[in-house]
C-alpha cells in the first residue's frame, strides 16, 4: 500500500465518484480502479460496492471504518516528509480567521520573518468551524478563532479581547464621539459577523430595523467595496487601525456598547511530533506579541493617512 493508493481511496471517498476523483487526480479512471483494488487486495475485503449502473460510489462498513486510518497513514506520511527538512528549521502551519490574521497576528508574522530563521510559517486563512474541523484532523498546527466550539481533543483558551467602535468616513454621517445605533441608517451599514455575541447585540439592536447594504467576510472585500460616504461599520480595534492605515476614518464609541471580541487560541491535545518545537517557540512569541498589543486612537476625531494623532 502506498501513498497513492490512500490519496485515491480518500479522494473516491470525498468525491463519491471514480470520475471526478480520476478528473481531481489527473489519472484514468483505470488507474482509480486498479490503485482501489490494490489496497482492497492487501487489506483482504472489498472497500467500495460494485454494482452495475452506479455512478456514485458507496462504501461496505469495513470501507467507512478504514477511512480513519487511511487519514493517519497519510498523515504520518506528511510528517515524514518533515523530516528532510534542515534540522534548524521547525515548520509550522497556522490557521486563522481572516481578520485575526490581517489586523492582529500580522505584525507577528512579519516579524518572525525578519528575525527568526528557525520557524517555517505556513499560513492558511479560514472560517472559525472549518479551523476545529482542520486541528482536528492534524491539517494544521495550532489555529485562531473568535468562535468557541467543544471538540474532544481540542484545547480553546481565551488569548486576547478588544472592544468595538463605530467606524464612518471622514465625511461622517453622524459626526459625534459617542453615538446610538438607533441615530444610525441601518440600511447603509456595511455588516460582518465578528463573533456570536456580537450576532445576538446585532440582531438585538440592528437586524429589526433593516437590511445592511452590505454583508462581507473579509477586510480585503470591505476595504474594496467601501465607495459611499455614508456607509458605516462597526469593528474591533484592530481592524479599525489596520482600515486606517489606507482611509481616513472617522471612529466613535457606541453607547449601547456591543460585547468585547475575543481571540481564542486552538491547539491539539495530541500535537504531531513534528511540530512540538515549532508551536512551543510560536507561542512563546505569539505571547509577547499580544502583551505588547495597544490599540488606542482618539475618539470623535479623523485618524489616517496625513493625520498626526496627539501623543498620549
Amino acid at each position: 500500500m502506498n501513498l497513492a493508493e490512500i490519496e485515491t481511496f480518500l479522494t473516491i471517498v470525498s468525491t463519491g465518484s471514480i470520475t471526478r476523483t480520476a478528473d481531481l487526480l489527473f489519472i484514468s479512471q483505470p488507474t482509480v480502479s486498479h490503485r482501489l483494488r490494490s489496497i482492497e487486495e492487501e487489506l483482504g475485503f472489498p472497500l467500495i460496492v460494485r454494482r452495475k449502473g452506479l455512478k456514485q460510489v458507496d462504501l461496505t462498513p469495513k470501507g467507512a471504518d478504514f477511512i480513519p486510518i487511511a487519514e493517519r497513514l497519510l498523515a504520518l506520511w506528511k510528517e515524514t516528509q518533515l523530516l528532510s527538512l534542515s534540522e534548524e528549521q521547525i515548520p509550522i502551519t497556522i490557521g486563522c480567521t481572516d481578520s485575526l490574521n490581517t489586523a492582529l497576528l500580522a505584525p507577528l508574522y512579519r516579524k518572525i520573518m525578519v528575525s527568526d530563521e528557525q520557524i517555517v510559517l505556513n499560513i492558511r486563512t479560514h472560517q472559525s468551524s472549518e479551523l476545529y474541523q482542520l486541528l482536528n484532523n492534524h491539517d494544521i498546527d495550532i489555529g485562531f478563532v473568535y468562535h468557541k466550539l467543544h471538540y474532544k481533543n481540542i484545547i480553546t483558551e481565551k488569548i486576547y479581547e478588544e472592544p468595538l467602535y463605530l467606524v464612518q468616513s471622514e465625511h461622517p454621517a453622524v459626526p459625534k464621539a459617542l453615538i446610538h445605533t438607533d441615530e444610525l441608517n441601518p440600511s447603509s451599514s456595511i455588516f460582518l459577523s465578528w463573533d456570536d455575541q456580537y450576532q445576538i447585540w446585532y440582531d438585538r439592536w440592528m437586524a429589526a430595523s433593516a437590511r445592511p447594504l452590505l454583508t462581507v467576510d473579509t477586510i480585503t472585500m470591505l476595504s474594496r467595496l467601501w465607495l459611499d460616504d455614508s456607509c458605516w461599520l462597526i469593528a474591533p480595534a484592530s481592524v479599525v487601525r489596520e482600515l486606517s492605515r489606507k482611509r481616513r476614518l472617522f471612529v466613535s464609541k457606541i453607547k449601547n456598547a456591543p460585547p468585547l471580541r475575543v481571540c481564542y487560541k486552538i491547539t491539539h491535545t495530541t500535537p504531531r511530533l513534528s511540530s512540538v518545537r515549532a508551536v512551543e517557540r510560536f507561542e512563546t512569541l505569539l505571547e509577547e506579541h499580544i502583551q505588547s498589543l495597544t490599540f488606542t486612537f482618539p475618539i470623535g476625531e479623523l485618524i489616517g493617512p496625513g493625520i498626526t494623532e496627539p501623543q498620549p
